[in-house]
């Protein structure tokens, strides 16, 4: 399950997004701290290729994949060295799998801002800063243990040094651990000691109602030049974490009249889901059966045998071949027996490369 913190500096709609995104009662007050411990929600991942399967198939149920979204509370400047509730807080930051970064970009004065006057570029840095300082303090105590045995011949140490001198001079020049990385191997180095700024990180942009429409204006183009200064290839979602709270009150017909009103395609919050889906690389597959109609999640990539282990380790354990059709096709047939008929069902095995969208139908024994 994809795992997403939410983090950002206080009062800058990151509860009241949560709240929209799983349709909890987070605390959302307006003062900094409301947040004390990280909210968990299990949020259904929006695809409407999974609602045409269940209407053709008819199901007893229907199950989504599913985002996990943690609400961690305000970060402040000083974080990294304990300020607000700092140490806390970036420990639940290690947990997750990649950040939303959300950043205030509307200006209220019902809604206090902890350093005074809006400015998306400066709370984007000082979160960004204090990420890295977090780590800067990791690296070098792990960098000092490292040369005592680099210093002996150790190979392996040696290079490892060798990386970590890499990844700091990227943090002190502002840029992030991940832009150091060029290994499988480097990446899990820094997953093991919990490095922040080497996870996924996309930016959700808090507008206006009224700048919905217009992707947020100029402020929210400042923004995105920063952000390409740090880390070119982020992702930046404008959405109006009042406007969703709004929008997930009403039925799916009044959601969409209220869309259409107001210019807008899809729901912001759909678009962070996908954004999450894109930045990590994750693509889903469905399996369909009178009982069941089911998405799954697997990285871009993935065999048939990696998809097999994701349903369950007898799936995988017993792998004999798997059985694939696109979905539309499948809608189009109605069944697998239309679609075996036609010819639209392939025998795959174990390292077929599985590709979005398809339904796919397990064969194994055990």
């Amino acid at each position: 399950m994809l795992r997403l913190g939410i983090i950002g500096l206080p009062n800058v709609g990151k509860s009241t997004l949560f709240n929209a995104l799983t349709a909890a009662e987070a605390a959302a007050e307006n003062y900094p701290f409301c947040t004390v411990e990280p909210n968990v929600g299990a949020v259904p991942v929006p695809d409407p290729r999974l609602q045409r399967l269940a209407e053709v198939v008819r199901p007893k149920r229907v199950v989504p994949a599913i985002v996990e979204f943690v609400d961690i509370a305000g970060l402040v400047e000083g974080a990294s060295k304990g300020e607000g509730l700092g140490n806390q807080f970036l420990a639940n930051i290690r947990e997750v799998d990649a950040i939303v970064h959300v950043v205030r970009c509307f200006a209220d004065p019902d809604v206090t801002h902890v350093m005074g006057d809006v400015d998306p570029v400066r709370d984007h840095d000082v979160i960004t800063a204090e990420l890295a300082l977090a780590d800067l303090a990791v690296l070098e105590r792990r960098l000092e243990k490292v040369r005592k045995t680099a210093r002996s011949g150790v190979k392996e140490d040696q290079a490892e040094a060798a990386f970590l001198e890499r990844v700091i001079d990227e943090l002190n020049a502002g840029r992030g651990a991940r832009d150091a990385m060029d290994s499988s191997a480097h990446a899990r180095l820094l997953q093991q000691l919990g490095v922040l700024t080497a996870k996924p990180i996309l930016y959700a942009a808090n507008v206006t109602e009224a700048d919905l429409a217009t992707g947020g204006g100029p402020i929210v183009g400042r923004l995105r030049a920063s952000v390409r200064d740090h880390h070119e290839e982020a992702d930046v979602v404008v959405f109006s974490a009042q406007f969703e709270s709004e929008l997930i009150r009403l039925t799916p017909e009044e959601r969409a009249e209220f869309l259409t009103t107001a210019g807008i395609a899809e729901p912001g919050l759909d678009r962070l889901i996908h954004a999450g889906y894109r930045l990590l690389g994750l693509e889903t597959f469905f399996t369909v059966g009178e009982n069941e109609v089911r998405a799954w999640d697997i990285h871009r990539g993935s065999t048939a045998f990696d998809a097999a282990g994701e349903i369950h380790s007898d799936f995988q354990r017993g792998f004999i071949r798997c059985e694939t059709v696109a979905w539309d096709a499948f809608v189009e047939a109605g069944s697998y027996k239309v679609a075996r008929e036609r010819g639209l069902v392939r025998s795959e095995g174990r390292d077929y490369v599985v590709r979005d969208g398809e339904v796919l139908l397990f064969r194994f024994n055990v």
